[in-house]
């Protein structure tokens, strides 16, 4: 791999300093000139992510080891941006996910979904096929609503290579999946294996996404709030104050956590 990665760290975080377009050039080129079993993991990191880990060590220390922390919210790119990323651009889960299906339709680059409820990741193979043009989805797995063990891990990692699988999707939810991806990765030799949250749900239907220019304004969390608010209002406003305490207090100490540099 000879591709030179920028990043800029938010509260901690090395988050990525270009925009999906590259992130996909690097992922396919990545996968089309490297000979070696090395297994990179790939994760859309939002604002739940980056304040979660601020509060969990185990998890900052995880995500650090990630090859790329794609920037999924708006907040993190003007961040990202005032520290100097010009070029930096918001790299949304379930927008990555569709530029690299797209990107990669009319190549010999294989994918396997693994996340959702029951069914969603089969529903998510027809819809690549119907909304992107990419047959190439060569498994799908629909992990249980507990911690797998390490034989259940050993059997998807087989799945996995024996479809050969060049990249696994896992559609989650943070910080589960990051840790699911980690564990993941030490039984296969897939290439990549890339964390996307409610992508899968985004593009088959079951969830819907926030208008455009809520997007644009950084206010998603207040639509899913609108969405649920007896569900999330206490998550969201844990989440959108964390985000802020912890970027101020950087900004005026001058420095953030020793432990997470």
């Amino acid at each position: 791999m000879n591709d030179k990665i920028e990043t800029v760290p938010v509260i901690g975080i090395p988050l990525y300093a270009e925009n999906i377009s590259s992130a996909v050039r690097h992922v396919v080129s990545t996968i089309e000139e490297s000979s070696s079993d090395e297994t990179w993991l790939i994760s859309a990191t939002g604002a739940h992510g980056l304040v979660h880990a601020q509060q969990t060590p185990e998890f900052r220390k995880l995500l650090r080891r990630f090859h790329l922390n794609l920037p999924d919210g708006k907040p993190a790119v003007w961040v990202g941006r005032w520290k100097g990323a010009k070029e930096m651009g918001r790299c949304y889960g379930p927008d990555f996910f569709a530029t690299l299906m797209e990107a990669s339709a009319d190549q010999e680059i294989s994918h396997y979904l693994c996340g959702g409820a029951e069914g969603v990741a089969d529903e998510l193979k027809k819809a690549c096929a119907t909304k992107f043009d990419n047959q190439r989805i060569v498994g799908t797995h629909c992990p249980p609503f507990r911690p797998l063990t390490e034989d259940e891990f050993a059997q998807l990692g087989r799945d996995i290579d024996e479809a050969e699988a060049d990249i696994v999707w896992i559609g989650i939810s943070t910080p589960k999946q990051e840790r699911f991806a980690a564990q993941l990765s030490e039984c296969t030799s897939a290439s990549f294996i890339i964390t996307v949250g409610a992508a899968f749900d985004f593009h088959i239907g079951n969830v819907r996404q926030a208008p455009t220019w809520m997007q644009e304004a950084g206010l998603e969390w207040f639509f899913r709030l609108l969405m649920e608010p007896r569900r999330l209002f206490k998550r969201e406003m844990t989440l959108v104050s964390g985000f802020i305490y912890y970027n101020l207090k950087e900004l005026l100490t001058g420095r953030f956590f020793e432990e997470a540099m």
